[in-house]
């Protein structure tokens, strides 16, 4: 089993739970920063050489949901991704992990496209022998810290949501933040597929996945049991407010967003209940298991 490890992209929100889940499990860990390393300029094999020498295992947990002034999607997501995964191969680093997204391998979007691009680069290298490595692709990841589950607490505040209509009906399949960190553990210590799906135990709309936070949250009437009224927003509106969104990066909603969740984000729950060992957080437990537990 690897015993150290470098995390790049350490103080991001599953960056940061890997970290401390890894730890925890007696791993050496070494955690890599934006202060240590630059994904927007460190776009050579060269570069990453050094840094990654001497290590048993590289976990890539860095990830944008759009461009930003000073970070953009092709270089952060696809060319230093693909330098470091060279100079793993070229250092003999015997495993890696990238933390890439479900729904990437047929999306359109540049989020999408980007991350599938280093996810390709990683898998040439393992299907030529050169290291041992496997994408990970989490469903939508719930956690405190994660910028998308805070809007779906926020949304499980309101008596009223408006929603994209596209939005509505899609299907997704959650996450808890704790298990995709142990499914990094558990992959670092037993190997696995080229791909493993993170999904939590059961599909369901994204309305009722508010719905469900807000039940465990206990807002509206008759002990929380009352359900938030859904209006869906036609699709030009939802457009719009999408692009008012890009115009500020601070915030999850912007048309890569809306993009994405458009369409079904599920997967197989008892392939990946297999790599965790375990069965996955139910989504009737997030915000006990993912949220309250990370005060």
């Amino acid at each position: 089993m690897p015993r150290s490890v470098l995390v790049c992209g350490a103080s991001g929100f599953v960056g940061r739970r890997v970290v401390r889940t890894l730890r925890e499990a007696g791993l050496s860990v070494t955690a890599g920063t934006s202060r240590t390393q630059d994904f927007q300029h460190d776009l050579t094999p060269e570069v990453w050489l050094p840094r990654v020498t001497g290590f048993d295992a590289v976990v890539n947990a860095v990830g944008l949901l759009r461009d930003t002034p000073r970070r953009q999607l092709e270089p952060v997501h696809h060319q230093a991704p693909a330098a470091l995964f060279e100079a793993c191969a070229r250092a003999g680093v015997a495993r890696v992990i990238q933390i890439s997204a479900n729904g990437v391998a047929h999306s359109p979007t540049r989020y999408a496209t980007t991350k599938r691009a280093a996810d390709e680069a990683l898998l040439r290298l393992r299907a030529e022998g050169r290291l041992d490595a496997t994408v990970l692709r989490p469903s939508i990841v719930f956690g405190r810290g994660g910028a998308s589950a805070a809007l779906f607490m926020a949304l499980a505040r309101l008596p009223v949501l408006v929603l994209p209509r596209a939005a509505v009906q899609a299907q997704v399949q959650p996450v808890a933040v704790p298990d995709v960190a142990l499914a990094v553990l558990r992959l670092l210590q037993d190997g696995g597929p080229e791909i493993v799906t993170a999904v939590g135990p059961r599909a369901l709309p994204l309305a009722a996945f508010i719905g469900e936070l807000r039940r465990q949250r206990g807002q509206g009437g008759q002990g929380g049991q009352q359900p938030a009224h859904v209006i869906p927003l036609p699709d030009a509106p939802s457009r719009w407010s999408a692009r008012l969104g890009d115009f500020v990066s601070s915030q999850p909603w912007s048309s890569e967003s809306l993009a994405l969740l458009e369409q079904d984000n599920i997967g197989d729950a008892a392939a990946f209940e297999r790599v965790l060992g375990r069965p996955a957080v139910p989504v009737e437990q997030f915000v006990e298991a993912a949220w309250a537990s990370d005060v």
